[in-house]
């Protein structure tokens, strides 16, 4: 009997791959669970998910099972043989990776995979943010003409220092769009990066970064030292008038912190792409006219989606081959290195 690996979540780009990618080393199930109990129950005996060691993961499967939390992790360690999980995307907030640890359990991402597609999101929310292009085209669709833009409140972009918190693969390729415009670009990261050029300045601290720039830009991984790593402290060492860009995730900024400066104008305008408490976004938001929303769709395109598809079933097929798989995530490669065998 082959092992197992299960799908929660569907294949949308690249089904007539699947088949071949694990033909002959693994059978492919699909999640036929509605809800968790069912799908922790299922691990067993002539359960429809016996025998399985891998999973590939999307986020929408938390609408049928929930995130992949503490409780979850530890039961599925304790009912079945799964090993592996593989995250469709970069981000991977939505899994304890402590609680994997503990388990025995790894995870993979996919970095890479839709770099061009976030930072391609983030130049379109910076440009719109200070030329207010967002305003403008509502403006037009509701049949008001240009009211209620107002062409002296817009910004060129030729001048403004853009900073970057992360040069991560994100954060680069925007570096890399951005510097396309006659900008002073700056950047703090954990560590200077290898692979700047040298043209993107580098920063010694986060206070440091906000003092300089007209524009920050959030590019870093949401985890337990970045969550609300942009606060009202930081906010306020911005210049007044600056613009706040996050295409990251909405839990690395104060959301309140960020409300209250644009209701006193500390900040002119934000364009976002995530928020804290998806999909639900404060209305409050919706009532400042130069912010360009985005509904979390900035690393979403058929090129990122295929590519990401792909990457994570590889990490799926590597595991199955040898019991070693790619892209762990950076929390579990400090403790195994760049690749592991169970």
């Amino acid at each position: 009997m082959l092992p197992r690996v299960l799908l929660c979540g569907e294949i949308e780009y690249v089904q007539d791959e699947v088949k071949e990618i694990f033909h002959g080393i693994a059978e492919v199930v699909h999640l036929a669970s509605d809800s968790r109990s069912h799908f922790l129950s299922s691990f067993g005996p002539d359960g429809p998910y016996e025998g399985t060691i891998a999973l590939y993961r999307r986020n929408t499967s938390s609408e049928v099972i929930g995130k992949f939390d503490a409780p979850l992790i530890h039961a599925l360690a304790d009912t079945s043989m799964v090993r592996w999980i593989a995250q469709s995307g970069g981000g991977y907030d939505e899994i304890d990776v402590q609680a994997c640890k503990e388990r025995g359990i790894m995870v993979s991402n996919t970095p890479r995979a839709n770099e061009d597609a976030t930072a391609t999101a983030t130049l379109y929310l910076m440009l719109s943010c200070l030329r207010h292009f967002s305003m403008a085209e509502r403006s037009l669709r509701s049949g008001t003409w240009k009211i209620p833009y107002n062409a002296a409140q817009s910004r060129d972009v030729t001048g403004r220092t853009l900073g970057i918190l992360g040069l991560g693969g994100i954060g680069l390729r925007f570096a890399h769009l951005a510097h396309a415009f006659p900008m002073r670009i700056i950047y703090f990261s954990r560590r200077k990066a290898e692979s700047a050029p040298e043209w993107c300045e580098y920063v010694s601290s986060v206070e440091e970064l906000c003092k300089q720039v007209d524009i920050l830009s959030l590019h870093v991984p949401l985890n337990q030292s970045t969550a609300g790593m942009i606060g009202e402290k930081e906010i306020r060492t911005l210049q007044r008038g600056s613009i706040l860009l996050n295409t990251s995730r909405g839990r690395i900024m104060d959301q309140e912190a960020m409300i209250r400066a644009l209701e006193d104008g500390h900040l002119s305008s934000v364009g976002l792409d995530v928020y804290p408490d998806e999909p639900r976004v404060d209305p409050r938001l919706l009532t400042f006219p130069r912010c360009a929303l985005l509904p979390h769709v900035g690393g979403e395109s058929a090129e990122s989606w295929r590519t990401r598809e792909l990457q994570a079933l590889g990490n799926l097929k590597a595991f199955v081959l040898g019991g070693v798989g790619e892209d762990i995530v950076p929390e579990l490669k400090t403790r195994f290195g760049s690749s592991t065998t169970l």
